[in-house]
C-alpha cells in the first residue's frame, strides 16, 4: 500500500514520516495535491541506483578504451531493435 501525505507532514509530523521509511517503506510527499517528492532510507535509494552507477562506470571505462562513438540515434536504434527482437 502507498503511503501518501501532504508535504507539510514532514514538517509537521517529521517522526511519522521517518517511522515509515525504516520500516523500508517509501512516503510518497504531495503539494497542493499534486506529486511532489519521495522520501525513503539511504538504503533504499542505493538499491535503486546501484547497478545504474556500476553500469555507467563500466561504459565509462569502454569509452575510456575505445575510440568508437555512437549517436543518441545510433544508441536508441540499436535499443528499439533489441526490444523488437531484431
Amino acid at each position: 500500500m502507498l503511503d501518501i501525505r501532504p508535504v507539510s507532514e514532514l514538517r509537521n509530523n517529521f517522526t511519522d514520516i521517518e517511522i515509515a521509511v525504516k520500516s523500508g517503506h517509501p512516503v510518497y510527499l504531495t503539494k497542493n495535491g499534486y506529486g511532489s517528492m519521495v522520501v525513503m532510507s539511504i538504503e533504499q535509494y542505493s538499491a535503486l541506483t546501484d547497478s545504474v552507477e556500476y553500469k555507467l562506470d563500466e561504459a565509462d571505462e569502454y569509452a575510456s578504451q575505445n575510440s568508437e562513438r555512437l549517436s543518441h540515434e545510433q544508441v536508441f536504434g540499436k535499443v528499439r531493435d533489441r526490444l523488437a527482437g531484431k
